[in-house]
């Protein structure tokens, strides 16, 4: 599902940007506490993401582009948190996301994208503080994707290979339900659930 007024407008990958939504905040803009390391990792282990993908790039030799990137997004009501995680994580740009058209609650966004800041901050903190559920399988497989992309690996073919095999391992994790006849009934309860969380009580953001 597309957010409306995407978040990525602001980042790197575009030079679009939505005016109706605040700038990024940086670790510059925010002054707030710092909480304990194993309070933000179990947090990761609930709502965080890793998230890998495959862009198009002109000047590229492959024509297309590895992406990579961490987010915890929640209602926007729930934004203080994400202010005090990027205090303890050290790095990362708090982002507006709206969705409009669903009758959505605003949403904030945490995201890092620079892979420089994940080797150099990210990574540190998560492999001091370890992830506890299966989501430190995926870290464990975005980490070394990012460290490929560091090397530079991506550019060459035997490299660019072994990104995409790991990329497949990452979205076999993130699968919420097997290829089954039910598959569609389930994933209509999960959309409204969804909806239910996030929505408005009148129906439509005011």
């Amino acid at each position: 599902m597309q957010e409306v007024s995407s978040v990525r407008s602001t980042s790197k990958f575009s030079a679009r940007r939505n005016p109706r939504l605040r700038k990024p905040l940086g670790k510059e803009q925010i002054h707030v506490k710092p909480l304990h390391p194993q309070y933000v990792a179990g947090f990761i282990d609930g709502e965080g993401s890793f998230v890998v993908s495959f862009g198009k790039h002109k000047t590229l030799k492959r024509r297309v582009e590895v992406r990579a990137e961490f987010t915890i997004e929640l209602r926007a009501d729930d934004e203080l948190i994400l202010h005090r995680i990027l205090a303890t994580i050290g790095c990362g740009k708090i982002y507006d996301a709206a969705y409009d058209r669903y009758g959505w609650y605003p949403h904030a966004k945490y995201k890092i994208t620079s892979t420089r800041d994940m080797e150099e901050y990210l990574f540190p903190f998560l492999d001091k503080n370890p992830l506890q559920a299966k989501k430190a399988q995926v870290y464990k497989i975005f980490r070394e994707i990012v460290l490929l992309f560091r090397k530079k690996a991506h550019l060459r073919e035997a490299g660019f290979r072994r990104i995409q095999k790991l990329r497949q391992q990452i979205r076999k994790y993130g699968k919420k339900h097997r290829d089954v006849k039910s598959q569609s009934d389930h994933v209509a309860s999960v959309e409204t659930a969804r909806v239910r969380e996030n929505r408005l009580p009148s129906g439509v953001r005011s």
